[in-house]
């Protein structure tokens, strides 16, 4: 449905927006930031310190509201994001990932890069009309966001985990009613 950067640019706001949604921050420290950061693979460069880590936490709000967001809303908030940071696209090809777009310097601060990648992700998502795609876990215990990227666009939970526990709980419900 989507470019494949697009898709993981999604994945990645989605992961980013889940680190806040839990009873326990998931993005505590610095080396947490630094582990989340090499696991989606973000480039450019990084200050490694609290006033990056502070400014990737006050992103997440902001980020979450893109699940909630009417069409209006969520371009109001795409449009916020590009202005702030000077977005200018470009095409670029690095580390074994063929042309796709940066829209930030690699120099620009973390949280910029990631609300602009963020940002241009959406502006797909919106144009496709496929803000539906967008869902809250249907999990009774759980808050975390998701990106449905199936083809019949029937992905309801944010994990398996979430997936199998309501299903057990379903069928215990039915065999204690019958």
């Amino acid at each position: 449905m989507f470019a494949h950067d697009t898709e993981i640019a999604l994945a990645a706001t989605a992961a980013l927006v889940n680190t806040g949604r839990q009873s326990q921050e998931q993005l505590p420290d610095v080396a947490a930031l630094d582990a989340f950061v090499e696991q989606w693979r973000w480039t450019g460069d990084r200050t490694h310190d609290d006033a990056e880590l502070e400014a990737v936490h006050a992103l997440r709000p902001r980020l979450a509201r893109l699940w909630e967001a009417s069409e209006d809303e969520a371009v109001e908030i795409v449009n916020g994001m590009l202005r702030e940071a000077d977005a200018l696209p470009q095409l670029v090809r690095h580390d074994g990932w063929d042309y796709h777009i940066h829209a930030t310097s690699p120099h620009a601060p973390l949280a910029d890069r990631m609300a602009v990648d963020t940002a241009m992700a959406f502006t797909e998502v919106i144009r496709l009309k496929a803000l539906d795609r967008l869902r809250i876990c249907a999990a009774d215990d759980c808050v975390d966001v998701l990106v449905d990227l199936s083809k019949n666009s029937s992905r309801r939970f944010c994990d398996t985990a979430c997936g199998n526990r309501m299903n057990v709980a379903a069928y215990r419900r039915r065999r204690s009613a019958g």
